[in-house]
């Protein structure tokens, strides 16, 4: 009898605790959703494309300085 009053003491101090970690996890999740954090993957992504776009870029360029020399060269 008195363990079952034990028992019934303990599951209702877990009861709390299982709400306060319930409601700080729901808290973090809404806070880390407001931040609009990125993924690694995504970062890598994204280097990715710069650096692709940064050699496209550089691939006109050096086209232009070619065409620009054309230019000048039939003046």
């Amino acid at each position: 009898m008195f363990e079952t009053l034990l028992q019934a003491i303990m599951e209702q101090l877990d009861q709390p605790k299982k709400d306060l970690e319930h409601n700080v996890r729901a808290l973090l999740n809404e806070a880390v959703s407001k931040m609009d954090l990125v993924s690694k993957e995504e970062i890598e992504r994204q280097r990715t494309a710069l650096d692709n776009a940064n050699l496209r870029l550089n691939e006109l360029l050096k086209q232009v300085e070619s065409l620009e020399l054309k230019i000048q060269n039939k003046k």
